[in-house]
């Protein structure tokens, strides 16, 4: 898949996914206008061919619907943050800039979710005092977990009902 082919599929299945418009109008809009974006970044140039997708590979790894909530509204926010630096007068700019701000506010309770794992990732546990918190919540911690766990079971061995 291109570079150019994969913007569309991302955006489309962004904005089909949460449901923001799904109408062929709305689509065709939304392709045309990333046509011009296309052309605007010159993304027919035979290095966007070179390596891999910027994000598909990451959304093959997430495949529960709240999952993937969380990556894509990171998705969103990184195409938003990158229309944020091009010329947002064009036309074209300015409407994907504001489909991808809806989107994205649809999507900040994920936003935090995801800050939550960066903040997770970026946290140090060198100190004495961080440790002697972390030691103190680990049995909640392995509780919530076991919780969890425990629900997933349960459902997933709950009898099928036969659909005959």
């Amino acid at each position: 898949m291109t570079c150019q082919t994969y913007c569309l599929f991302v955006l489309s299945v962004i904005v089909i996914y949460f449901g923001c418009s799904g109408s062929a109008l709305f689509l065709s809009q939304l392709q045309h206008d990333i046509d011009k974006l296309k052309a605007d970044f010159n993304a027919s140039n035979s290095d966007v061919a070179d390596g891999n997708p910027v994000f598909i590979e990451k959304l093959k790894n997430w495949t529960e619907r709240n999952e993937k909530r969380i990556i894509l509204s990171q998705i969103v926010s990184l195409y938003s943050e990158m229309l944020k630096k091009t010329d947002m007068s064009k036309p074209h700019i300015k409407n994907l800039s504001e489909q991808l701000n809806t989107l994205r506010d649809t999507l900040s309770d994920d936003y935090k979710k995801f800050k939550d794992l960066v903040d997770l990732s970026n946290l140090q546990l060198t100190g004495l005092k961080i440790q002697r918190k972390a030691v103190s919540e680990l049995f909640s911690v392995l509780q919530k977990l076991l919780e969890t766990s425990t629900l997933k079971r349960k459902r997933s061995q709950s009898p099928k009902r036969c659909r005959c």
